[in-house]
């Protein structure tokens, strides 16, 4: 009688509390925070009215999508996957929002609608990339194409305004008051970077995202579902481009297909120049977060420094490549440092 042994299954080691706090503070996490300071102090000193309330107040709301579609995104990208078409479920489910209430449906219901599609929508990109085994560039460019496409049919070249104030406050009213820098929306971001925070770096869910980016073969047969790791985070990312198209409709005042085009590129950048590595494995939402504030209070800088538009690009495109340079030279900096510490071992073992 024969008998087939079962894989074993081994949970990925935690990391510690205090393992995870020295990584932030002395990791690649700790250099985009001391990136972003050095960018504020220069800035505030340099540049007119950079650091008024009133300045922090709009660069928040400017950045507000950035830095929630960045919170999924990490953790996709920790997984080795990437998903570029948020920016386009973000304009459909503005278009959505548009064309319903013009129907005559309440902007709550309207909102839920648009929430359910981007979940679908997260869904078919999680269904393709980890069920049928397509690359998620591949499906992503696809559905990139796809939502864009349907948002545009939607509503072709026009678009729908006039919503409710009451609707438009909860999106620009500031949280302490006029004059003040911080609007209440940010407050959903918070709650939404503690979950992400806690998801990615306290539980096993997020063990075993940096398990599946280091190596999926490998943690597949230690027991890790890789497949429904990475399918739940598209639908994450669904779901909080959902949220974004909502808020862009609010802000802005405006449903149109168009919405938040290119805004996928933004949201890969902040999360490359934030420390994760787009091979996957590794990244912290600290890191991502910072970097986002960082492309976001250079862009703001400039534009109050008169700087133009094709300038301010060249500075966030070569901020990018350094981003992604930079770790790998100093990877290789401290790989020749341990050979050579190995082979001087080596050395003194020989010599005596």
């Amino acid at each position: 009688m024969t008998t087939t042994a079962e894989p074993v299954r081994v949970t990925p080691t935690a990391p510690s509390i205090l393992a995870r706090t020295k990584t932030i503070l002395f990791g690649r996490d700790a250099a985009v925070i001391g990136l972003l300071i050095v960018v504020w102090l220069v800035a505030t000193a340099i540049v007119p009215n950079f650091g008024r309330p009133n300045t922090v107040y709009y660069l928040i709301l400017d950045v507000l999508p950035i830095l929630l579609l960045a919170l999924p995104m990490t953790l996709v990208v920790v997984t080795g996957e990437i998903d570029l078409s948020v920016a386009s479920m973000v304009g459909l489910s503005s278009v959505l929002v548009g064309v319903l209430y013009q129907a005559g449906w309440s902007i709550p219901l309207a909102a839920l609608v648009a929430i359910g599609v981007g979940l679908i929508g997260g869904a078919l990109n999680g269904f393709l990339v980890t069920t049928v085994g397509l690359p998620s560039l591949a499906v992503t460019v696809g559905t990139l194409a796809l939502f864009r496409g349907i948002a545009v049919g939607l509503l072709g070249t026009g678009a729908v305004t006039g919503f409710p104030g009451e609707y438009k406050d909860l999106v620009t009213d500031r949280l302490f008051g006029p004059g003040t820098a911080i609007p209440q929306i940010l407050v959903v971001f918070v709650v939404l970077a503690v979950v992400f925070g806690v998801l990615l770096h306290f539980t096993p869910f997020g063990r075993s995202a940096y398990a599946s980016g280091l190596n999926a073969e490998a943690s597949h047969f230690s027991g890790i579902d890789v497949h429904a790791v990475k399918f739940w985070l598209f639908v994450a990312t669904g779901l909080v481009s959902g949220l974004v198209g909502i808020y862009w409709t609010l802000r802005y005042d405006s449903a149109r297909g168009d919405n938040a085009q290119g805004l996928e590129l933004s949201v890969v950048a902040a999360v490359l120049v934030g420390g994760v590595s787009i091979f996957g494995g590794r990244g912290a939402i600290p890191g991502v977060i910072a970097g986002v504030l960082v492309i976001g209070s250079l862009h703001s800088a400039l534009r109050l420094a008169d700087v133009s538009a094709d300038a301010i690009n060249i500075a966030t495109g070569g901020l990018l490549v350094v981003s992604v340079i930079f770790p790998r030279i100093v990877t290789g900096i401290r790989r020749r440092i341990a050979r050579i510490r190995r082979r001087g071992s080596r050395l003194g073992l020989a010599s005596d």
